[in-house]
C-alpha cells in the first residue's frame, strides 16, 4: 500500500572531469556501461539496459533470453541539463504499469567550466509506491545512488 506519508528522497553527487555534453551522453545513451546488471527485476540475467530518448522514452531491461522488463518512463528530456525519469518498481520489485504509483529520479548536468560537470540525482516520491519505504530503505542500503553514480563516473573516464 502507498503511503501518505513524505519519504525522504534519496540523493548523490559526482563531479567529473568531462564536458557537461559528454557526461549527459554517457549517462543516457550508456546507461548499460555504468548500471550494475546484479539490479534487475527480470526472471533472467541482464543483457542490456536500455534508456531511449525523449520524453516517453522507455527505461527497461532486456534479458538474455530476449525479454524486456519495463522500468519507467522519461519525463523530461532537457539535453545536456536535465533528465527525468519514473521509478515504476515496487515493494515486490515488479513493474507498475500505473505513472500515478511511481518514484521519481531527477539528474541535473552543472558545467563547471568547459571541461567538468557536477552529475546529482534526487529519488524522490517514495511515498507514491506500493512498499515504498521497503524500496526506499533497500536502495539507501546498498549504497543508493552514490553508488550508482561511481560506476557512471568509472564508465565515463573509460569512454574519453
Amino acid at each position: 500500500m502507498t503511503t501518505t506519508a513524505p519519504i525522504p528522497p534519496i540523493t548523490g553527487t559526482v563531479t567529473i572531469a568531462v564536458p557537461i555534453d559528454q557526461a549527459f551522453r554517457v549517462f543516457t545513451g550508456s546507461i548499460n556501461s555504468w548500471w550494475p546488471h546484479e539490479f534487475h527485476i527480470g526472471g533472467a540475467d541482464v543483457a542490456e539496459v536500455v534508456l531511449q530518448v525523449g520524453v516517453g522514452g522507455r527505461w527497461f531491461e532486456r534479458g538474455v533470453d530476449g525479454t524486456e522488463c519495463d522500468w519507467g518512463r522519461i519525463r523530461v528530456w532537457e539535453p545536456p541539463h536535465r533528465l527525468v525519469f519514473t521509478w515504476q518498481i515496487n515493494g515486490s520489485w515488479q513493474f507498475d504499469p500505473d505513472p500515478a504509483r511511481a518514484s521519481g529520479i531527477d539528474v541535473r548536468f552543472t558545467a563547471n567550466g568547459s571541461a567538468e560537470t557536477t552529475v546529482e540525482v534526487e529519488h524522490r516520491y517514495f511515498e507514491r509506491l506500493e512498499g515504498g519505504q521497503a524500496i526506499h530503505d533497500t536502495i539507501r542500503g546498498g549504497g543508493g545512488w552514490s553508488l550508482l553514480l561511481d560506476g557512471f563516473a568509472k564508465s565515463v573516464v573509460d569512454q574519453s
